[in-house]
């Protein structure tokens, strides 16, 4: 058999890289666009502090939503 099983397919334990690489674009896009808007220093910062909760949020609900 080549792959994984299905059980191995389907714990979830896959997707916890996914999930942060999808909470670090998040927050790295809020970054840049306060950047963009030359911002200072601390609503750049307070920005990514944002986009990671905003992150995380999604997450959570691609995890309740998906059942993942």
């Amino acid at each position: 058999m080549v792959g994984p099983t299905r059980e191995e397919a389907t714990s979830g334990r896959g997707y916890r890289p996914l999930a942060i690489a999808f909470v670090a674009l998040v927050a790295i896009s809020g970054a840049t666009v306060a950047l963009q808007a030359k911002a200072s220093l601390l609503v750049v910062a307070l920005s990514t502090l944002g986009g990671v909760l905003v992150g995380l949020a999604l997450v959570l609900y691609f995890r309740w939503a998906f059942g993942l």
